[in-house]
């Protein structure tokens, strides 16, 4: 009996943690092209390409406020971030780029 309760709690703790790792694809797109190709931000690994980085297996956490912060901390001004299920609206953006690199001259 203990060894089918064990089991039983195995299985549920391993199905709560693999939904709290549940991949998410996520876009950035910037005010101006990224310096950098791979960033390392908000938990994820970007790739940038001119002026989009993807995150293509980021934690589900990473689709937050600070999230962008971290991501603009690093490549500067973000002008849309979202995934599939979420968007941040333009008032969000803004406290975002609170954060944001200043632009290379």
């Amino acid at each position: 009996m203990k060894l089918k309760t064990l089991t039983a709690v195995a299985v549920l703790a391993l199905s709560a943690a693999s939904s709290a790792f549940a991949a998410t694809t996520l876009t950035a797109t910037l005010q101006a092209p990224a310096a950098k190709a791979r960033v390392i931000a908000g938990g994820a690994v970007w790739t940038c390409e001119g002026s989009v980085c993807v995150a293509t297996a980021a934690p589900d956490n990473v689709a937050s406020t600070k999230s962008c912060k971290e991501l603009a901390k690093a490549v500067g001004t973000i002008v849309g971030y979202s995934s599939a299920s979420f968007s941040l609206d333009a008032e969000t953006l803004a406290k975002c780029n609170l954060s944001a690199r200043p632009a290379a001259h």
